[in-house]
């Protein structure tokens, strides 16, 4: 073998060897947060994972970081929206600080079940409407799942709204959850989860509203035993992208992502159904009360929440736009 030969196999061995750690490390890495764990949120974090590299293999990295791990949810989505978090997932009422029109979900009364509110989201044409309906805002939303009733967790038995008044508890930052709460006399405390249980403890809190899904996995029948079914929203949960990290994927990853998002909303429906079911039963099993308003109060307490609801999102044009469109869907999926 001559020496030019020889030299030339050489220099091609060694620029090998001096590209590969580069090659390794240009492995896409998508980090997917949330500030949940063991609950629907985690599970389509989990089936989405899966579908993604079912499609693309290793060219993307996926890290799951549930029950806060990349920070509190302000944090959380404050990093989706500025990129250093590639992927957040979140009752939409913990984001409306990005955007008011995420208010739109959240009208109490807006869907009838779960099933009601997966037959609206997965309308074809509605779902590509959603999932473009943030991106003027840099966010895109690859996943919406439903989540669970809206309950609320109290120290004391709540089996009025008489018996709430006064009592501190813990809302979503959204004015969809803050001001129902004050036109019932609870004084709302918008709060990161991972600060209620101390505060619970200590007195600062009297409850929390939440989905009970939340209240098993972290097991708050520990410090309160009362749940009151007040049932009047269907929590809707969004995964958000960061559009500019999306954008730098190639086309192939990009269209990965996007159908496995939504594999993964639809997986993850059923399961989300029964571990409702066994949330309930487990705070049952661990010694907590389910409770449930007088009927004719639980009605009059809707009728009042939806006409607020109503107003709240009545206020801000663009999100009365999104509403109206939100509204049409929502009354043709309507139950017979």
């Amino acid at each position: 073998m001559s020496f030019t030969r020889r030299t030339m196999i050489a220099a091609a061995m060694t620029a090998a060897f001096v590209a590969a750690p580069y090659a390794a490390s240009a492995q896409t890495v998508m980090k997917l947060a949330s500030a949940t764990i063991n609950d629907g949120q985690h599970e389509w974090q989990k089936l989405f994972a899966e579908a993604l590299k079912k499609r693309v293999g290793d060219k993307v990295k996926t890290e799951i970081y549930p029950a806060s791990q990349l920070g509190a949810i302000p944090r959380m989505a404050e990093g989706v929206s500025l990129g250093t978090i590639e992927a957040f997932i979140t009752p939409t009422a913990f984001v409306t600080n990005l955007d008011p029109r995420f208010q739109i979900f959240d009208v109490p009364g807006l869907f009838k079940s779960p099933e009601h509110q997966y037959a609206v989201i997965q309308d074809p044409a509605y779902r590509d409407h959603l999932e473009t309906m943030f991106l003027d805002k840099g966010l895109r939303v690859i996943g919406a799942i439903y989540n669970s009733p809206t309950v609320i967790l109290l120290k004391k038995p709540g089996t009025t709204l008489e018996a709430m008044k006064g009592m501190k508890v813990r809302t979503f930052a959204s004015p969809l959850q803050v001001e129902p709460m004050k036109s019932i006399g609870v004084i709302p405390t918008p709060l990161a989860l991972s600060e209620v249980i101390p505060q619970l403890q200590s007195g600062g809190l009297d409850g929390m509203l939440a989905g009970m899904p939340i209240l098993t996995a972290f097991k708050y029948y520990d410090v309160a035993k009362y749940v009151t079914d007040l049932n009047f929203s269907q929590i809707l949960s969004v995964n958000l992208v960061n559009e500019a990290w999306f954008k730098a994927q190639p086309k192939d990853v990009q269209d990965a992502i996007r159908a496995a998002g939504r594999e993964a909303e639809q997986q993850a429906f059923p399961w989300v159904i029964a571990n409702n079911k066994k949330a309930n039963e487990a705070w049952l099993a661990n010694k907590g009360e389910i409770l449930k308003l007088p009927e004719q109060e639980q009605e009059t307490m809707m009728k009042n929440f939806v006409a607020l609801g109503t107003k709240i999102v009545d206020a801000n044009a663009a999100t009365k736009k999104e509403f109206d469109v939100l509204k049409k869907v929502v009354d043709a999926k309507a139950p017979k």
